[in-house]
């Protein structure tokens, strides 16, 4: 048993009996703690610049818990050696079938019932481990621009791919030309592999990064790496626009170019293909 394993049972009014390295850390180390009261928890630990997205998560988890199901805090502390830590509650995760497909829509149609007056938060935070201005905007279009496409292309020409910048954002223009969603609040990176299901058909989600904008950012995420969306979470979800599709690739560009930046040119064909889509006026 480690000290920081033990400095966490501690702050949590416990001791340690046992501790194992996990799976869901790709960024940060992820280990499940044993608790001698009984208590099993998943904690994730970092140092450096890593370590504030451990603030960022705690912050999103506690903004999202009123309205969706996502993994409960138990507590968070720095150490005097400067390593980070959060605590969260440990879940036995399930694939999710449909009647959690459905829950999963009913709880994301709850969330994005909860309607802000501006896009954006009074916070920034992280996608993966970019960080991410969330600088409030009264247009949608203003703030998709500005505060989510325009960064990643300047960050991605910084690392030598070519792109327009002026093209990529005019084609955006146009596709957002008259939409004017309400600033819902979302998830913000809802892919498939941060939605699950708990016993009993619940749903649930984490890894958040979110903000207030357009409820099709997180629908289109969820259908990024996961393909269509099942019909039992659209009957849970209720309605959606004709024309969404129409603005799927541009929000798929968002993503795709954190991926270009994060993990190299490996992205750069999902890039040209959202671009592509984009010039084709969606699909």
């Amino acid at each position: 048993m480690n000290a920081l394993d033990a400095a966490i049972a501690a702050a949590l009014g416990s001791t340690p009996l046992a501790s194992q390295a996990v799976g869901g850390g790709c960024i940060h180390c992820a280990r499940r703690v044993d608790l001698a009261d009984g208590r099993r928890v998943f904690v994730k630990s970092a140092g450096g610049a890593q370590a504030m997205l451990l603030v960022a998560e705690a912050r999103a988890l506690a903004l999202l818990a009123p309205h969706i199901r996502v993994p409960r805090v138990l507590g968070q502390d720095l150490t005097a050696d400067g390593t980070r830590w959060l605590a969260l509650e440990w879940l036995e995760l399930q694939a999710l079938d449909a009647a959690s497909w459905a829950d999963l829509g009913r709880q994301l149609a709850c969330l994005h019932a909860v309607v802000a007056d501006r896009h954006g938060l009074d916070h920034d935070n992280f996608i993966g481990a970019t960080p991410q201005s969330n600088t409030t905007a009264e247009t949608w279009l203003e703030f998709y621009l500005e505060r989510r496409l325009r960064p990643q292309i300047r960050l991605a020409r910084s690392h030598g791919h070519d792109l327009s910048e002026t093209g990529i954002l005019a084609l955006a223009e146009a596709l957002l030309a008259g939409h004017e969603p309400a600033p819902a609040l979302l998830h913000g990176d809802l892919w498939s592999g941060n939605a699950a299901a708990l016993p009993g058909a619940t749903a649930v989600v984490f890894d958040p990064a979110p903000y207030h904008g357009d409820p099709e950012t997180d629908l289109a995420m969820l259908e990024l790496f996961g393909g269509p969306l099942p019909e039992a979470f659209l009957r849970g979800y209720g309605t959606l626009a004709s024309d969404r599709m129409r603005r799927r690739p541009l929000y798929d560009l968002y993503h795709a170019l954190n991926h270009l930046n994060l993990f190299g040119s490996g992205y750069a064909s999902m890039v040209r293909r959202c671009i592509e889509n984009l010039r084709r006026g969606g699909s």
